[in-house]
């Protein structure tokens, strides 16, 4: 059962790597025996997350690059080549929401900030790694969207944003698995990360909670090992899917709603 699980002799990048998620799914891959590059925008905040995964043992390289700057996309596929050969696993993971107001008064700059980010940068780094799977025989992709992406929210131009990353995934995975390249998606629910801070930090905690079929909110690691599971070969036959980790928050939706 373990075998199934394992990633030794994998390669592995993880986007948005310095926190959070992205920091969580890293050391779940170095766990399991892959060597890990991670990358972000801060050189600083990677370096300490490469030494976690060093401790486990296994190798791993902290690159700044940010995923809305194709150039630099680029540039982090061309070095992780050069230093381990392969890209096995890619974990398309970093994302911003710079803009929580409302559509009607929303501005140029925040709909092209957001959608470069989550969307635009996304796809581009997905491509260049996968011209370097389609040469080795195949590999992983996993994208993170969100239950934003799923109903509507206040955060309605991030929600268009991860919309559009399921339905990217899903044609990735069409395209891309006669090459033997697997590509899904995830949408977590409220997760305690500095993106998600507003709907857990203080008061907004025990609302989000309440919000949940479990009670309770997700934590980085919840997420991780959904994010491991879908790299390994136990996921084998999973493509074209997003998966969703909210703690049941989209099917308790209807408990939250106030009574006529």
């Amino acid at each position: 059962m373990d075998k199934r699980f394992s990633l030794q002799g994998k390669v592995a990048i993880v986007s948005g790597a310095s926190r959070g998620i992205g920091r969580a799914a890293a050391l779940a891959f170095a766990d399991a025996g892959a060597s890990v590059v991670v990358a972000s925008r801060k050189i600083e905040d990677l370096e300490k997350v490469a030494a976690e995964i060093k401790a486990k043992g296994v190798k791993s390289t902290a690159i700044a690059a940010h995923v809305g700057k194709i150039e630099e996309s680029k540039a982090l596929v061309e070095k992780t080549v050069k230093e381990y050969g392969k890209i096995d696993i890619l974990f398309n993971n970093a994302g911003t929401n710079p803009y929580s107001g409302s559509l009607i008064d929303a501005e140029e700059w925040a709909w092209d900030t957001t959608f470069n980010v989550n969307l635009k940068g996304p796809f581009f780094l997905g491509q260049q790694v996968a011209k370097v799977q389609k040469d080795h025989g195949g590999g992983v992709q996993i994208m993170t969207a969100s239950v934003a992406g799923l109903v509507p929210a206040e955060i309605s131009i991030y929600s268009v944003t991860k919309a559009g990353v399921i339905m990217l995934a899903k044609n990735m995975a069409r395209q891309w698995g006669k090459y033997n390249i697997r590509v899904n998606s995830i949408a977590p629910g409220v997760i305690r990360t500095k993106l998600a801070a507003v709907q857990w930090q203080g008061d907004m905690e025990k609302l989000s909670a309440s919000q949940t079929a479990l009670g309770r909110i997700g934590e980085p690691e919840d997420i991780g090992d959904v994010v491991l599971f879908l790299a390994s070969d136990a996921a084998r036959y999973v493509t074209g899917q997003c998966i969703t980790i909210d703690g049941g928050q989209t099917v308790a939706y209807a408990t939250a709603l106030p009574k006529e």
